[in-house]
């Protein structure tokens, strides 16, 4: 058993349910200022243009609402560093609902916003991130499915997203339904996407930064075939106690991939979504997560939002949707510290 499967056994073992009587006091961050940072002052040391509205604590949702606006700001001027080459990223949790999809188009915009060249594959048969990016995805129109069984290239296939031009998606369509069991009697059947990435990026891919995949919310054939090819798995976990029990059954999963298939493959993040401050379950889980894995869990959490929910209704991202709401200026955040810890390592952590 690897230290990550141990470490996520822990994890569910000593969760919050029947322990309700202990709040962990760790608070993880929010949206919170940077430490250090005077709310009343600007990073200049000098007083920016909001610092005398809200600053008294006569209005706590005027503050609130003013220091997210600040961090925005902060994060709108920063640089996001580009990794040396292609880091390749599997989004995946067998547990459905967690903020996959949502996770995937929302970081992929947010790095694209700020120069990024980013290619997502939708290789969930749902096809909610292809709905999220405004590309074309219905029946008939040339997706992942052609790639895995036909054979057809990458750069045939992906549409380029409407609101960000460095921001590229190949859809998945409703034929990705049946593509688990076609894939079965399939020659090298787990690695058709490692062939068909590893041929783009040799040729019309060479100037990608990211390649980020939206798994399903399964472990079969097409969660088996990101993970061949990805060095790295973004896990998004919902802060509540169901998500903590599948984390150990991905984990050996992972760890299976990487004896057998892919020695390359880690867990290089863990997010926290659906994040309710106002809980205790949800903080309690969110401390359980970070006492077990406390270098690949960011400190940013990603809070409920109904914006983050409405966007794809208009085929768009949180990002592009609405860049002032907590939803987007929490992925924004995360954007950075991916490409600020890839950039670290030299591309990949």
């Amino acid at each position: 058993m690897t230290d990550h499967e141990t470490d996520a056994r822990r994890a569910a073992a000593t969760s919050p349910v029947g322990q309700r009587s202990h709040v962990p006091s760790y608070q993880p961050s929010g949206l919170g200022r940077p430490a250090g940072v005077n709310p009343a002052v600007g990073r200049s040391g000098v007083d920016d243009a909001f610092s005398r509205i809200g600053v008294d604590g006569d209005s706590p949702l005027a503050s609130e609402l003013l220091e997210l606006e600040r961090l925005r700001r902060t994060l709108e001027e920063s640089h996001f560093p580009r990794p040396p080459k292609t880091r390749i990223i599997a989004i995946s949790n067998q547990k459905g609902g967690v903020g996959k999809t949502t996770t995937s188009v929302n970081i992929a915009a947010a790095l694209a916003s700020k120069g990024a060249n980013v290619l997502v594959i939708d290789a969930d048969p749902q096809g909610n991130a292809s709905t999220a990016l405004g590309v074309d995805h219905r029946a008939g129109t040339p997706s992942i499915y052609e790639v895995l069984l036909d054979d057809a290239s990458i750069a045939s296939v992906a549409q380029r997203c409407p609101d960000l031009p460095s921001l590229w998606c190949v859809p998945a369509t409703i034929d990705l339904a049946g593509a688990d069991i076609e894939l079965v009697s399939a020659v090298r059947r787990e690695y058709r996407l490692h062939t068909a990435i590893t041929e783009l990026l040799a040729r019309e891919g060479k100037q990608l930064d990211y390649v980020i995949i939206d798994c399903p919310p399964s472990l079969g054939l097409l969660t088996l075939n990101a993970m061949v090819v990805a060095t790295e798995v973004l896990i998004p976990i919902q802060c509540e106690y169901y998500a903590l029990e599948g984390l150990t059954q991905l984990m050996r999963t992972i760890g299976m991939v990487k004896k057998h298939l892919n020695p390359a493959i880690h867990v290089s993040t863990i997010v926290l979504t659906m994040y309710d401050q106002r809980t205790n379950l949800a903080r309690e889980v969110a401390h359980e997560v970070r006492t077990h894995f406390p270098k690949e869990t960011f400190d940013q959490t990603v809070p409920r939002s109904v914006r983050v929910s409405e966007a794809p209704s208009y085929g768009k991202t949180v990002i592009t949707h609405d860049p002032h709401s907590t939803g987007a200026v929490a992925y924004l955040a995360i954007a950075k510290e991916l490409a600020e810890r890839g950039a670290a390592v030299g591309g990949s952590l």
